[in-house]
């Protein structure tokens, strides 16, 4: 039986069972009387068509409002910091949220609108087409926090200028003198990585600066990432003099990896996180880094889940905000004599 695209009804699935919809009432209230071959056929229906009862209404017309906030993974400080804007904002208005992580059971969109829950704020969660459809069913509105994949265009996102950030951050190294300057990121899939590391492309061919094989190395958003991935471009004929990494995690790592080698940030090496979570104000030396405005970013999903379970229209699904630089102490200029001879044209790539 094909899958409906709205919320089904009393009316629906009494239609459907050729019974009034005072009886198809008593099965969802579990009242006895209702004959058992009805009740079978009623339940076989409200299951086959994701039905879902209504949040009651208590003290009043006004349906308690009741966000739930799932992400992928360990609590990271970029998710933290997602999260306590989410938080912040539901005080100020008034909201209940309820943080977990993804659970796909069979029925687990049309568990939630059963539990209260009034919109789903994802933060760095994959939700497949399969799950957007057990959302619509179900008539949960979905708003994604900086969707590590490109998301549907009916799919209500949040992110930032992520491009721009990897433009300045880029731009940020060759104003110091470099051009050795290799990027760190994330999954090569991830539509936050594949902007940054384009904004980071751009920068470079501006300035006619060679990217040698093996300058970009994609990974993922981890502090491991940071680790290993710095040792792979350190150990290149022509290590890099800056590296841009893809988020502060991974910006940490880098500068672990540098002093175990004997290497000072920024004399020897500069380097360039993204996102400014406390982790860049922590580190050692602080981080240079792209500002991108998480707790913002967490209040405006948490605004636009609000209204689109209030039924109101979204002017646009994808809202960005805008990232800033943040300059610290681990970058410098680059030390004369190191960072102006391009690498052999043998060494040129598109890696």
């Amino acid at each position: 039986m094909p899958a409906n695209t709205s919320r089904t009804t009393l009316a629906t699935v009494a239609r459907l069972a050729g019974v009034s919809v005072a009886t198809v009432s008593k099965v969802v209230n579990g009242r006895s009387d209702v004959a058992p071959r009805t009740r079978i056929r009623i339940q076989e229906l409200l299951h086959q068509h994701d039905y879902v009862t209504p949040v009651v209404r208590r003290g009043g017309p006004r349906v308690p409002s009741i966000i739930e906030v799932q992400f992928e993974g360990g609590l990271r400080s970029y998710s933290a910091e997602a999260l306590e804007g989410i938080v912040d904002a539901a005080a100020e208005l008034g909201v209940s949220v309820v943080v977990s992580k993804p659970n796909r059971a069979r029925n687990w969109a049309r568990d939630l609108v059963a539990a209260g829950r009034r919109a789903l704020i994802a933060v760095t969660s994959v939700h497949t087409a399969a799950h957007l459809d057990a959302l619509t069913r179900a008539g949960l509105p979905l708003v994604v926090i900086d969707p590590l994949h490109l998301p549907d265009s009916e799919v209500n996102s949040v992110g930032s200028t992520n491009f721009a950030g990897g433009l300045a951050a880029t731009r940020h190294l060759l104003d110091l003198g470099h051009r050795r300057i290799a990027y760190l990121g994330g999954p090569a899939s991830a539509a936050c990585n594949q902007a940054r590391a384009h904004g980071y492309r751009a920068a470079m061919e501006a300035e006619k600066a060679p990217v040698p094989c093996g300058y970009v190395r994609p990974g993922e958003f981890t502090y491991q990432n940071g680790l290993l991935g710095a040792a792979a471009l350190l150990d290149l004929a022509e290590p890099p003099t800056a590296i841009f990494a893809g988020n502060d995690e991974i910006a940490l790592g880098v500068i672990e990896t540098a002093r175990t080698r004997g290497l000072r940030i920024p004399e020897d090496l500069s380097v360039v996180g993204f996102d400014d979570t406390l982790l860049a104000r922590m580190a050692s030396p602080p981080l240079t880094t792209m500002r991108q405005p998480l707790r913002e970013m967490g209040g405006v999903a948490l605004r636009t889940a609000l209204r689109l379970a209030n039924g109101e229209k979204i002017e646009s699904h994808h809202i960005e905000l805008a990232t800033e630089l943040v300059v610290r102490a681990s970058t410098a200029p680059a030390r004369a004599g190191l960072d102006h001879q391009p690498p052999p044209d043998g060494h040129r790539g598109n890696s």
